[in-house]
């Protein structure tokens, strides 16, 4: 019995010196990266800023494949089904990991059954903007107007589901407007429309909305974020004109496929973490207008959670559905 036992803890812990090996080895091979949005927009560019860097820490190509459609269902559903190994990631905003769960009544995936986070990569804080010639000056010009006109005051947005839409929502709410959506496919289209005065204003990232703010063509009023931004350090926070709970931001992560075994989440996280924090990509990532993160797992998990309760219950109050 005593043989049969140390024989069986032997086993045990051979199998446990492998496991840890694999784990330290990781990646032995390509790592595929899904981004679910088409090339060239913030979500891609962040990808692929990292994806280069973590590629060259690791030894191994890391190749990024986009592959928008269904609101980023696509790729998430994709990424869920795909072997359990690490050698599968997504990048996930919360578009995908918070709003699309009550936003739609049924879904090809489960953030929480099917996905894993490993890490939050990056935060693009959220702004109103007004179009040059709209004749706003201020946040609270912009407010006062809507609060006037009930109704007849439209605002643009990325698409029906976005960051961008919900934090105009959220502020609609905060504040006491009555607005009307006009959703578009993607910021460019929608900025456009603000610059050419076809609607007053929208909420955009910084990273989309940069180039318009710099040249004029639109004015920034106001960020959804705790504090100000350091590339707009004029512009005032919500928090600063009394609405404290104005915060919102499109949220970038990593997740990977939930059956993926703890130490090799735990060695992705050490090595996109690391690649996040190399000072070239921290300043790329700033310029573009991204915050940078690389937190753990179980801290993007924590952060998943908060806004998951934060947003469901928005959606919910607002009735708000895609399908």
């Amino acid at each position: 019995m005593k043989n049969r036992l140390a024989r069986c803890l032997a086993v045990l812990s051979l199998a446990a010196v492998a496991t840890s090996a694999g784990a330290q080895a990781f990646p032995a091979k390509p790592i595929r990266w899904l981004v679910p949005y088409a090339a060239g927009g913030g979500s891609d560019f962040l990808a692929r800023t990292v994806a280069q860097t973590l590629s060259t820490q690791v030894g191994q190509p890391v190749l990024v494949d986009n592959k928008p459609g269904g609101n980023t269902a696509l790729a998430a559903a994709e990424t869920a089904r795909a072997p359990a190994d690490g050698y599968t990631v997504l990048s996930a905003d919360n578009g995908t990991l918070v709003f699309n769960p009550a936003l739609y009544k049924s879904l090809s995936y489960s953030p929480t059954k099917d996905l894993a986070p490993v890490t939050l990569m990056g935060k693009f804080p959220m702004i109103l903007v007004v179009g040059a010639n709209s004749g706003i000056a201020t946040a609270r010009d912009f407010i006062a107007r809507a609060k006037a006109k009930p109704g007849d005051v439209s605002y643009a947005s990325a698409g029906a589901g976005s960051p961008h839409h919900l934090a105009m929502e959220l502020l609609k709410v905060e504040a006491g407007l009555f607005m009307v959506h006009v959703p578009y496919r993607g910021a460019a289209p929608a900025l456009a429309d603000v610059v050419g005065g076809q609607l007053p204003a929208m909420m955009v990232d910084l990273a989309a909305g940069a180039g318009f703010i710099k040249g004029g063509k639109v004015r920034a009023l106001a960020v959804a974020n705790p504090t100000r931004l350091p590339q707009l350090p004029d512009v005032p926070t919500f928090a600063e004109l009394g609405y404290k709970n104005v915060e919102a931001a499109a949220l970038v992560g990593v997740v990977v496929p939930s059956a993926t075994p703890p130490e090799v989440v735990n060695t992705l996280n050490r090595q996109l973490v690391a690649a996040i924090n190399e000072p070239s990509v921290r300043t790329r990532m700033t310029d573009f207008g991204v915050e940078p993160v690389g937190n753990t797992p179980a801290q993007y998990a924590a952060l998943l959670k908060s806004e998951t309760t934060r947003w469901h219950k928005l959606i919910r109050d607002l009735k708000i559905a895609l399908d």
